[in-house]
């Protein structure tokens, strides 16, 4: 009886070590942190607890810029992981690496997982596919900007916390009272060049660049530096000079700066609801960015921020079957529900805005519907579709920098948009160089 129960228990743990090795992991390196690094964990979880073939690893690899440098390294270095989340001015890079990309059409058609292109909201897709429609990268954290408010500050300053303003003009004249009100920091904003200059944009339906915004070509030049951006970038130095706009820096630090309540005003990615809802002891909104009224078919829509998520190449075709039945499993409507409405990250399909409408989420939270709303507010035209330009991780800093000097006063908004175009379309040639 003995060696029977022994027999037993050495082919039970045998069967467990087989199954054990069996279970092919996929390695995927990500860029969040905080709360949305826990909801991201979250469905690397849940999709590992569904089957047991698969195991995905999901592993913190610092800011975007700094995790696709370490993927493109390893990558070179015959290692790196499966899947690597990279923000979208990262796009033509990734384009660009010969070799360390599959597309995720080819992925999904090899591995024959259900994959429709066209259940994915158009201002999405058309962010991440080639010029014939495939899709190269898989949309994941698709965000864009947002206009929030504090309404406790709004009331203190005897303005309407129910109506946030919609244009520039209406956004000065609430800093005016909100600053004699008492409020130290009026307004701010996280991504300054992905607000004032790429959403700023498409909003106003003015190009970024020539070349349909480098979706046309590498010979694309920037054209960040017209009239209108002129006025605009000029008008926030000028509300820096008087104490109505307050610079938080590069990336998300004024996500901060309003969810503690030191800013009343903030444009930030939609992402940041997260962040706000768990932080915040006031009553907030989120709102439309502002537009200037005088420039006429504004409001047109704005543009898609966030990250998509890459498929390396090199692996092996288990891992690939793997990849794929991650990617479906991200797609299911109830999947994107979770995480669009635990994220305030746009649903990425019309099933998953349908869903949650139906579920009387946006009945229960007023505005959560706003980003998309706001990316579809009218057809996306070649201005506001989207940008494609290379090496423009760069290409943004050197925005930032030049931005940063109007912001201090150190330059005026003509000059500095001047050199950055001029400072742009150096990288841009480089990247051109490098790639023909």
């Amino acid at each position: 009886m003995k060696i029977k129960i022994l027999a037993i228990a050495l082919l039970t743990i045998g069967l467990t070590s087989t199954n054990a090795q069996a279970q092919t992991e996929i390695q995927w390196w990500h860029s969040m942190g905080g709360a949305l690094g826990e909801a991201l964990n979250g469905l690397a979880n849940k999709f590992n607890a569904s089957q047991k073939d698969y195991k995905v690893v999901a592993t913190f690899k610092g800011s975007y810029p700094e995790s696709m440098t370490a993927a493109i390294a390893a990558f070179r270095a015959g290692s790196g992981p499966n899947l690597l989340q990279v923000f979208e001015v990262g796009n033509a890079t990734m384009m660009a690496a010969k070799g360390a990309i599959v597309p995720v059409a080819t992925v999904m058609a090899d591995a024959k997982e259900p994959f429709n292109p066209k259940a994915y909201l158009p201002t999405v897709t058309g962010y991440y596919s080639d010029v014939k429609g495939n899709l190269l990268s898989f949309p994941f954290n698709s965000s864009t900007v947002m206009f929030y408010i504090n309404k406790d500050a709004f009331k203190k300053a005897g303005l309407d916390p129910n109506k946030a303003p919609k244009t520039w003009k209406e956004v000065l004249a609430a800093a005016e009272k909100l600053k004699a009100s008492g409020q130290q920091c009026v307004y701010t904003t996280s991504w300054p060049s992905w607000m004032h200059i790429e959403n700023f944009s498409a909003w106003h339906n003015v190009p970024i660049g020539t070349k349909q915004n480098g979706m046309g070509g590498l010979d694309t030049v920037f054209t960040i530096n017209s009239p209108l951006h002129v006025r605009h970038i000029a008008m926030l130095g000028d509300m820096s000079k008087k104490g109505l706009f307050t610079y938080a820096g590069r990336t998300n630090q004024g996500d901060a700066k309003f969810s503690s309540g030191e800013c009343a005003m903030f444009s930030g990615s939609a992402g940041a609801q997260a962040g706000i809802k768990k932080a915040a002891k006031f009553d907030w909104s989120i709102n439309f960015i502002p537009y200037h009224d005088d420039v006429k078919g504004a409001p047109q829509n704005s543009i898609i921020g966030g990250a998509s998520v890459w498929v390396m190449g090199g692996k092996k075709p288990a891992e690939y079957k793997g990849v794929a039945k991650f990617l479906a499993f991200l797609s299911q409507p109830e999947i994107q529900m979770e995480w669009h409405t635990g994220t305030g990250y746009v649903p990425i399909t019309q099933a998953s805005y349908e869903l949650t409408r139906k579920s009387g989420f946006y009945d229960k939270n007023p505005g959560a519907d706003m980003p998309v709303k706001q990316l579809t507010n009218k057809a996306p035209t070649e201005n506001s579709k989207g940008l494609r330009f290379g090496n423009f991780v760069q290409g943004r800093t050197v925005i930032e920098e030049e931005l940063e000097e109007v912001f201090a006063g150190k330059k005026d908004a003509k000059t500095a948009l001047d050199d950055a175009v001029k400072r742009g379309n150096e990288i841009l040639r480089q990247f051109e160089a490098a790639n023909k």
